[in-house]
Parts: structure tokens; C-alpha cells; sequence
């Protein structure tokens, strides 16, 4: 069921990401978040009336997009472009990548795509260890990125 057919919400559990140059192999994540974009305003006063204070707009500023997924190996396209960007101290340029957030139907058909242009790496963590749980060991990626759409 595509787009156009389906009436209910769609389960947020169900999605891809893709890398402009990365193959798909290496893009499964257990968690997305971040997408959002908000316009800063700025309040203005009116002079001699005191009872108006005009809010005008100022700027789109677009939150961190941040993944998270199960530690991948040294070998991972993903971290060779994390380790590249974020420890190499600037020596090279910073590669930027388009980036696509999917939500998918059951049948593995995007119901909705963002775009999100010229993204890279700002921060790479591992979440903590910890003896007393039976987890997954996660890295977390999170970046930013100059502009964000929504295709469908």
C-alpha cells in the first residue's frame, strides 16, 4: 500500500536511511531521530505603542539528525566517512553527503521521504557498557546538514 491508498498512521518502526555514496549495506539503524526544522523570530517592539510587539522571522534552523545502530566493524563505509571527518583534525576536506530518512509500508514502500543536504559528521559516541544489562553495545552518529526536505 502506497501513499495514496493507505489511511492509517504509519508505525514509525519501518524505515531506511541511504548515503548519497554509500552502498545499503551499511545503513541499518535501530533509531533516527532529529528530524525537525524551526524558524527563529526575533520580538520587535512597536515605538510609542505599547500594547503590539511584533514578532518577525530570522532564520530556519534545522536540528542535529542523529542514528543509532548496533557497533559496526572498521571496515564500515560509515566509519571509514565518520573517522575521516572527525579525526583527521581537518587535515582534509570535510565530504558531505545527502542523506535519505524513508518511513516505509508493510510492503516496504516509502510513505514518506526526507531529504536531508550536504550532511556530516559532528559527533560519534558509543553508548555505555554495562555489566548488569543483556544489551546490544550502540554507536550513536549524529550531523548536521545545511537544508532538510520532505519529498512525500
Amino acid at each position: 500500500m502506497g501513499l495514496l491508498t493507505t489511511t492509517y498512521p504509519a508505525p514509525a518502526f519501518r524505515f531506511r536511511v541511504s548515503f548519497g555514496l554509500m552502498p545499503l549495506l551499511d545503513t541499518s539503524f535501530q533509531d533516527v531521530s532529529g528530524i525537525g526544522t524551526q524558524m527563529e523570530t526575533e520580538s520587535v517592539v512597536e515605538g510609542g505603542e505599547n500594547r503590539y510587539v511584533h514578532t518577525l522571522p530570522k532564520s530556519v534552523k534545522h536540528s542535529n539528525l542523529v542514528l543509532k545502530r548496533g557497533i559496526a566493524s572498521l571496515t564500515s563505509p560509515l566509519v571509514i566517512w565518520c573517522k575521516a571527518t572527525l579525526e583527521a583534525g581537518l587535515a582534509i576536506p570535510v565530504m558531505t553527503q545527502l542523506i535519505l530518512v524513508s518511513l516505509l509500508d508493510e510492503s516496504g514502500l516509502p510513505l514518506r521521504v526526507w531529504t536531508f543536504e550536504n550532511a556530516y559528521p559532528v559527533q560519534w559516541e558509543v553508548d555505555p557498557f554495562n555489566s548488569t544489562k543483556n544489551e546490544v553495545a550502540l554507536e550513536k552518529v549524529t550531523l548536521c546538514y545545511t537544508g532538510s526536505m520532505r519529498m512525500i
